[in-house]
């Protein structure tokens, strides 16, 4: 079967705050020709997951109506661990950032409509 998330350890949940450990795996099918000698996890996979985990955890949200702040500041490799923190504002955004040994890998905000 082929792996599209990560191994997930939830750390923190609260209302509003979400905290993830994500182990990725080499094996994940995004990894797959991007790129064959020097794999790195892609900028969209890495807004995907952050939409499908926000899915999950805040149900209220419906849809992603914007992006904003959008940030890659390093790559993702196979058999990275990073953390990702998701917080959630009162006007339906969230706050993203992934994170590697306290230094910043990406982050952005996403604006929700509500369901």
């Amino acid at each position: 079967m082929t792996n599209l998330f990560p191994a997930v350890q939830l750390l923190q949940h609260g209302d509003n705050k979400v905290e993830l450990q994500l182990d990725i795996r080499a094996d994940i099918a995004y990894f797959e020709g991007h790129f064959p000698n020097a794999p790195v996890l892609a900028g969209v996979t890495q807004l995907h997951w952050v939409v499908q985990y926000c899915k999950q955890y805040f149900p209220q949200l419906a849809a992603v109506s914007s992006v904003e702040v959008l940030k890659f500041q390093l790559m993702i490799r196979p058999n990275d661990s990073l953390t990702l923190l998701l917080e959630r504002t009162a006007d339906a955004t969230v706050l993203f950032s992934y994170s590697r040994e306290g230094s910043k890998v990406a982050s952005g905000r996403l604006k929700w409509t509500l369901a």
